[in-house]
C-alpha cells in the first residue's frame, strides 16, 4: 500500500510540475506566438487559421505552407493576416517556403525590442518532455506538454512523432523544449495523443536560406523544391535492390527494399465459391506533398493482381478480367486546372528480358502522363500492364507516379517491366 501511494504521489507531481512548467513557458512566449489568417478578398471573411511563431527581430514569422498554401499559388485572390496576444491585426508578406517540409515565412512590421522565438541547436531525447503551442480550433492560444519520441519510423521526409493533443488551428505553431527553445513545428496529427512535428532543422535551412538570398519567385522556388524532391526519392528508388517475390505461386513481382515503401497483401484463397483465385499485392509512399486541398503529389503506388479461373469458360473470364482493368486510375488527387489531361499510349509488349528466371509475360501496356501547369516538367504517370498470354490466368501491373520528371518516369517503367513475369 505505501508502494502505491508513493507511486500515485510521484505521478501527482509530475504532472503538476508540467503544468505549472507549461503555465510559466506560456505566459513568457505569448508575445511572440500568432494566429495566421488566410482571407478571402472578395468575401473578405476567413479561408483558413493556422498558428505562428516569431523567430527573428525583424519580423519573420514561422508557420505551415499548407496554412497559406492558397495564397502562394493564387496570391491574386487572398491576403496573409496575423492576430497576436492584444487582438491587433495586420497583413503580412509571404516571404519563402519549404512546400516538401510544409512550411513558410511570412513578415510583419515590428517594433523595437519585440520579443522572438529561439531556435534550438540541439535535437531532443527520446522521452524528453515537450511544449507545443497554438491555437486549437479557433479558441485562442493554449500550450500542450507531451513526449518526444524520435523520427517517425518508414518516413521518407523526416517527421517527429510527438506523444501530445495537437487539434486543427495548431498547425504552424512552435514546439519547445524546458528551455523554450524552437525543436520542432506542429504539422499534423493522427488522433489519440498522435501528433507529427516537423524537425526545426528543416526551419533552421528555411530560415539561413532566407537571410543568404530571399527568393523572387514563390512559384519558381516551389518548383525547384518539387524538381530536387522527387528527383531524390526516385533515385533512391531506383538504386535500391528490388527483390523478386511470387504471387499465387504463378507471378514473379518486384517489391523494393526501402523502408519508407510499405507493402500489403490480400487473396480470396478461403472463398471456395469463388469464381476467380485473386491475389493482390499492392505497395505506397505513405506520404504526399500537399500542394492545396484539391492538390497532392509526391506519391508512389504499385499494385499486382493476380487472377485465375475456377470452372469459367474462357470469354467469361476475360469479362471479369476487362473489368478489373478498367478500376486502375491516377494515385492522387488534382484539379483540371492543376494539371492536363492523361495523354496515353497502347502497346503489345514482351519485355527483351526479365531481371529475374521467370518467364516473359505478354503485356497489353497502357502508358499515360499529364503535365503539372505551374510547374513544367513534372508530370504524373499511369502504367498498367494486362497480360494477354493465358487463356485462364491473368496479371495486372500497375503503378502510379505522382509529379515526377519524364526521364525518372521512363527509367522506373523500364525498370519495372523488366522485372514482372511469370514464374
Amino acid at each position: 500500500m505505501k508502494t502505491f501511494f508513493t507511486l500515485v504521489f510521484v505521478l501527482f507531481s509530475s504532472t503538476a510540475f508540467a503544468a505549472e512548467q507549461a503555465e510559466e513557458i506560456f505566459a513568457q512566449l505569448t508575445p511572440s506566438l500568432y494566429q495566421i489568417k488566410l482571407i478571402d478578398k472578395a468575401s473578405g471573411e476567413k479561408s483558413s487559421i493556422g498558428s505562428g511563431f516569431q523567430i527573428s527581430s525583424d519580423g519573420i514569422i514561422a508557420t505551415n505552407y499548407h496554412v497559406i498554401s492558397s495564397y502562394a499559388r493564387h496570391p491574386e485572390k487572398y491576403r496573409i493576416e496575423y492576430l497576436d496576444h492584444q487582438g491587433k491585426m495586420a497583413e503580412v508578406e509571404l516571404v519563402s517556403v519549404d512546400v516538401i517540409n510544409d512550411l513558410a515565412l511570412v513578415k510583419r512590421q515590428v517594433e523595437e525590442g519585440m520579443p522572438y522565438f529561439q531556435l534550438s541547436d540541439q535535437k531532443p531525447i527520446k522521452g524528453e518532455k515537450l511544449f507545443a503551442l497554438g491555437n486549437p480550433h479557433d479558441l485562442g492560444m493554449i500550450v500542450v506538454p507531451g513526449t518526444y519520441n524520435g523520427l517517425k519510423k518508414e518516413s521518407f521526409n523526416e517527421r517527429i512523432h510527438f506523444t501530445g493533443s495537437i487539434n486543427s488551428g495548431m498547425s504552424g505553431g512552435p514546439v519547445v523544449n524546458k528551455s523554450e527553445k524552437v525543436v520542432g513545428i506542429n504539422v499534423a496529427t493522427s488522433g489519440n495523443q498522435i501528433g507529427f512535428l516537423v524537425p526545426h532543422d528543416k526551419l533552421v535551412k528555411l530560415f539561413n536560406d532566407y537571410n543568404k538570398k530571399a527568393p523572387i519567385d514563390i512559384k519558381q522556388q516551389m518548383a525547384e523544391q518539387l524538381l530536387a524532391n522527387q528527383n531524390k526519392l526516385m533515385q533512391a528508388l531506383l538504386n535500391n535492390n528490388w527483390q523478386n517475390k511470387e504471387l499465387a505461386g504463378k507471378a514473379m513481382i518486384p517489391i523494393i527494399e526501402v523502408p519508407f515503401i510499405r507493402c500489403w497483401g490480400d487473396s480470396n484463397a478461403d472463398k471456395t465459391d469463388a469464381l476467380i483465385l485473386a491475389a493482390i499485392a499492392n505497395c505506397s509512399l505513405d506520404e504526399n506533398t500537399y500542394l492545396s486541398s484539391h492538390f497532392f503529389t509526391g506519391s508512389v503506388e504499385i499494385e499486382f493482381r493476380f487472377m485465375q479461373a475456377k470452372n469459367l469458360s474462357d470469354n467469361k473470364f476475360y469479362h471479369l478480367y476487362q473489368q478489373q482493368i478498367a478500376r486502375a486510375g491516377a494515385g492522387n488527387r488534382a484539379g483540371k486546372n492543376d494539371v492536363s489531361e492523361y495523354q496515353c499510349h497502347h502497346d503489345l509488349v514482351t519485355p527483351s528480358s526479365t531481371a529475374n528466371t521467370g518467364k516473359a509475360i505478354n503485356n497489353k501496356s497502357i502508358f499515360c502522363t499529364r503535365a503539372y501547369k505551374d510547374f513544367p516538367g513534372l508530370f504524373d504517370v499511369l502504367y498498367l500492364g494486362a497480360s494477354v498470354d493465358k487463356n485462364q490466368q491473368a496479371l495486372v501491373s500497375h503503378f502510379t507516379l505522382a509529379g515526377v520528371s519524364q526521364e525518372n518516369a521512363m527509367a522506373f517503367t523500364g525498370r519495372f517491366m523488366e522485372a514482372v513475369s511469370w514464374k
